[in-house]
């Protein structure tokens, strides 16, 4: 059964300088978004975000997941079409997460017709819903901050 929340993952790789973002086209309405889907009976939202991630893209559970603070809240019939959990649930959550791609080679579902690994700038450019934005903007300031504190250590 499903749960009565969504879930987001942005899939990322740290190289020496650059950090990139794997987006993905959606098959049946052609937009750009990062991994996205909802909660199956008694998962909490990490579980579910390693599953998603999995079937989406074939990253596994050896890759680091960063839970992000952004939330969203989402019309429940823009994500499932219908009142599925009564009509009192009018809206659910979106949590959200980063998740450390070990390569660039990801194994897409026939959610995604295609993805592309792309920077910050052209990432936020090309997504199309505004928590997926947010996310981003979380996840790339998090993984700045950790690079620029680790260059710091290095230098005592």
């Amino acid at each position: 059964m499903r749960a009565p929340y969504q879930v987001l993952v942005i899939p990322f790789i740290c190289n020496e300088n650059v950090i990139e973002y794997a987006i993905l086209k959606r098959s049946d309405m052609e937009y750009w978004q990062g991994i996205a889907g909802g909660g199956e009976n008694e998962e909490n939202p990490e579980q579910t975000a390693r599953r998603e991630a999995f079937e989406e893209t074939g990253l596994g559970e050896d890759c680091r997941l960063i839970t992000l603070d952004a939330k969203a809240s989402l019309p429940v019939e823009h994500v499932v079409g219908h009142f599925l959990w009564g009509e009192d649930v009018l809206v659910i959550p979106e949590h959200t997460f980063g998740i450390e791609a070990t390569d660039q080679k990801l194994d897409l579902s026939k959610e995604h017709s295609v993805y592309k690994w792309v920077s910050y700038e052209e990432a936020l450019s090309s997504l199309k819903w505004d928590s997926n934005k947010t996310a981003l903007w979380e996840l790339h300031t998090r993984l700045k901050n950790r690079k620029h504190q680790k260059e710091n250590n290095a230098k005592l």
